[in-house]
């Protein structure tokens, strides 16, 4: 027999599903975003003929752009997304789209740059997102103020997830 008493432990159950429910929501599409974002820039490249470059090599060139970085500044300034930044470091070095030169003062610290090939990709890139920025509106119905928000929460579960990881939480 059902009890006043229990209501409220009910509806922190209720709220403890609800919020559980909508957080793995938002895990998935995070995760399917991401591979919807390559699946994009896959198929640009794809209509411009050019294979040599994944999707992911394509949107590394694209973040190191005008800088001249370490791998370490790649990864702790977020702009890498894969698994194996050195792996596709040398590949885009091989294949002449970055130059990359040692440190002087620490030869373990290599320095990378894009070249003139490697910046016809970033071009390809600025060019895409140029598009996709003049419909975005139109087409999606996303204004600056819907996309500020949702950039703000993506920052406080970055946020949140960084710590869980600093203080092992």
């Amino acid at each position: 027999m059902y009890h006043a008493e229990n209501k409220p432990e009910l509806e922190t159950l209720e709220v403890e599903h609800s919020l559980k429910s909508e957080y793995m929501s938002s895990l998935k599409m995070i995760e399917r975003l991401h591979r919807l974002l390559l699946d994009v820039v896959k198929d640009e490249f794809e209509r411009h003929g050019c294979s040599e470059v994944n999707s992911i090599q394509a949107l590394l060139l694209y973040n190191i752009g005008e800088s001249e970085l370490s791998a370490g500044e790649l990864r702790s300034r977020g702009y890498y997304l894969g698994s194996n930044v050195s792996y596709n470091l040398k590949k885009l070095v091989e294949t002449g789209y970055i130059h990359h030169e040692r440190s002087d003062t620490d030869r373990r610290s290599v320095r990378v740059k894009l070249t003139e090939k490697g910046q016809e990709v970033c071009d390809i890139i600025n060019g895409l997102y140029g598009r996709q920025l003049k419909a975005l509106e139109k087409v999606a119905g996303l204004s600056e103020d819907n996309l500020s928000d949702v950039n703000k929460s993506l920052l406080r579960l970055e946020r949140y997830w960084t710590d869980q990881i600093r203080f092992r939480l």
